[in-house]
């Protein structure tokens, strides 16, 4: 039990008029009391669903799916292991096998994208840490471009560093307040989520302090802000584009009532997907409108609140900004492309010559739309940095290993756990194997890449970047 849980007795007042039906408030009160269950959601980028279950069965993970995401299971792990190493410091983790994930939050992405049928050009608003944008990237199959937005400088390093351990290769990044798109990029993206900043109501079994200041004042200031979001939202879907706007609270004022305000003043060229049929179970969870509001007892997860929207008709566009100035890349030549595609391919990584770009001594792997967009709006950053060049050299870098990295390739080499133990420690390692080529190696654990080392006479040179090194101390395991 969450025994420093306060929940404001306004908001108890207001949630007892608009539980769902066959619940009670003694029943809300006591699932935000209770710890919510740890989830995860298997990153297919890496390996299957299937592939990974078999992996931690051995271990003696138990998982139980979640209905509404393929890839997602609440987990538990025997007693020893939760004492000894934490979740994210598993092996498993750290090789970007799982993205520790709020059951609940796996819903935004699934409504938005049908992986049958993905579509092309993706904006994810507010984005960071990455737990949806990496999900969507895994929908997309890391195919088209997925842009995801950040307005919080140090929250972009968390994301960037999230894609690279996920092995994410369509995603940019921008770093705006998120109004902006309805200016800079009207009617450029075929779908959007907006999973908006809100009040947190749904967070409390995660966050014991979320509900303590709770008051309708606040509220009041958000909702501005997610109204403001949503128009920039439907400025920047392209007709026949859908979007989802999504909350972690729970009031009607900053879910229903928001988009209903963005439904009026769009009128019919809005209409609502219904998210009834969207999992086996979902008409517990839905609103007479076709909407998802998950309170935490329905499913014993986090409270969420999900819409969808279709755009099916042309909207009256706002002033128009426009960005002035050269995406800063240089397509790559066939001249310079063809020794780099030799190097590349030692490691397993065959690129298209259109996708390739140089930037002063860099060579990057641009995702399809990425050019296009950055007319419009300047980006972070723009898809992966694969090699850097010296004279006639080139060096791999760490993140374009694990995007595109080969097990199978002539420059990889795999390594055991305790190897890969001391590989997070920045450590170098002796080996028994005997690579075909010298020099840089794909180190590869359970088939999976890790990252690069150098083969020195029988040792591996560690080529972990710095910031990504772990303390012994951290880990359980090798």
């Amino acid at each position: 039990m969450h025994a420093t849980i306060h929940i404001d007795p306004q908001f108890l007042d207001y949630v007892s008029a608009h539980l769902p039906n066959g619940y009670s408030l003694a029943e809300f009160t006591a699932y935000c009391q209770t710890p919510l269950r740890k989830s995860i959601r298997v990153n297919t980028l890496r390996l299957s669903v299937d592939e990974f279950c078999q992996h931690v069965n051995q271990q003696g993970w138990q998982l139980t799916p979640i209905p509404w995401c393929a890839q997602g299971f609440w987990i538990e792990r025997p007693s020893e292991q939760e004492e000894r190493i934490p979740l994210g410091n598993t092996a498993e983790h750290l090789a970007g096998w799982f993205y520790i994930q709020e059951a609940s939050s796996m819903l935004p992405p699934v409504a938005l994208v049908n992986p049958d049928s993905a579509p092309a050009c993706v904006l994810d608003m507010a984005s960071a840490p990455g737990s949806k944008s990496t999900q969507l990237a895994a929908m997309m199959n890391n195919r088209g471009t997925l842009v995801a937005n950040e307005l919080s400088s140090s929250r972009v390093k968390v994301l960037a560093a999230n894609f690279s351990r996920c092995g994410v290769q369509n995603a940019c990044i921008s770093h705006f307040d998120g109004q902006v798109f309805g200016q800079y990029t009207q009617e450029s993206f075929d779908a959007i989520l907006l999973d908006a900043p809100c009040s947190g109501e749904g967070t409390v079994r995660k966050d014991p302090a979320a509900l303590q200041h709770w008051d309708t004042t606040h509220i009041n200031s958000i909702v501005e802000l997610q109204t403001a979001l949503l128009d920039a939202a439907i400025q920047a879907l392209k007709v026949g584009g859908e979007l989802v706007y999504s909350t972690c609270t729970l009031n009607k004022f900053e879910n229903q009532h928001v988009v209903a305000s963005a439904l009026e003043t769009y009128g019919d060229a809005l209409e609502i997907v219904d998210l009834s049929g969207l999992f086996c179970g979902a008409e517990q969870a839905i609103t007479p409108e076709g909407y998802l509001h998950v309170w935490p007892m329905v499913f014993d997860s986090e409270g969420f609140f999900v819409a969808k929207l279709r755009k099916v008709k042309a909207t009256p566009l706002k002033e128009s900004k426009s960005r002035h100035g050269d995406v800063p890349f240089s397509p790559l030549t066939r001249k310079q492309w063809q020794p780099l595609d030799v190097y590349l391919k030692s490691f397993g990584i065959d690129l298209p010559l259109t996708q390739l770009f140089y930037r002063d001594n860099e060579i990057w792997f641009l995702p399809e739309y990425a050019r296009e967009l950055g007319a419009k709006i300047k980006l972070q950053r723009y898809g992966v940095k694969l090699a850097q060049q010296f004279k006639q050299d080139y060096r791999l870098t760490h993140e374009a290993s694990l995007a595109f990295g080969c097990s199978t390739a002539k420059r990889a080499i795999e390594i055991t756990q305790a190897e890969y133990a001391d590989f997070c420690q920045g450590k170098d390692f002796l080996t028994h194997h005997t690579p075909s080529l010298k020099g840089e190696l794909l180190l590869c654990f359970n088939g999976q890449p890790v990252g690069l080392g150098k083969w020195v006479n029988g040792k591996i040179k560690n080529s972990l970047p710095r910031e990504l090194v772990r303390d012994r101390h951290q880990l359980g395991w090798g």
